[in-house]
């Protein structure tokens, strides 16, 4: 997110990302064995050639636009979907990953299905865009672990206490 707390700018950009060769993407990747997202940042997603294979990670989709039979490679949510968070995260198997989507991240924070949140601060002020998460109840955390970057990002990684996790 940027320092202001937006995960994209205005009209949906994300060219303010920068990159850090020193960010050990496969460690990261090598705790989960799902990619769980919503419809638009999976249409994003499926937009960048081989970022979802390259992954090599169970997708989960939450939407109710989309059409299974046209998206048969990927596991789609369209009701129920804290039941259906809650059954996936029951099964045996690596962590599961939400790959962007505050309105998603918001539900699920709701819903006590969010164990951990780690956020990748980029110095950067957009001023106006799409917030990390929507209003919703309040929910404390606990740093776990903090690392900065030659870049300047900021990786914050904290848990999600189980009585603040619980539903309102």
């Amino acid at each position: 997110m940027s320092l202001d707390g937006f995960i994209a700018g205005p009209k949906g950009e994300y060219d303010w990302i920068i990159d850090d060769p020193t960010l050990d993407l496969a460690a990261l990747f090598s705790r989960f064995d799902t990619l769980l997202m919503g419809r638009r940042t999976f249409e994003l997603a499926r937009s960048q050639a081989s970022l979802l294979e390259s992954m090599r990670m169970r997708v989960v989709v939450v939407s109710s636009a989309l059409e299974p039979s046209q998206h048969k490679y990927v596991t789609l949510i369209s009701s129920g979907v804290p039941q259906a968070v809650a059954a996936l995260k029951a099964e045996p198997g690596k962590e599961i990953w939400l790959f962007g989507g505050g309105v998603l991240f918001r539900s699920l924070l709701d819903a006590g299905l969010v164990d951990e949140v780690q956020v990748a601060v980029i110095p950067v002020l957009l001023g106006s865009g799409v917030p990390l998460i929507p209003e919703g109840r309040r929910c404390s955390l606990h740093l776990d672990e903090s690392k900065i970057y030659p870049n300047g990002i900021v990786l914050l990684s904290y848990s999600v206490p189980s009585e603040t996790a619980t539903p309102a």
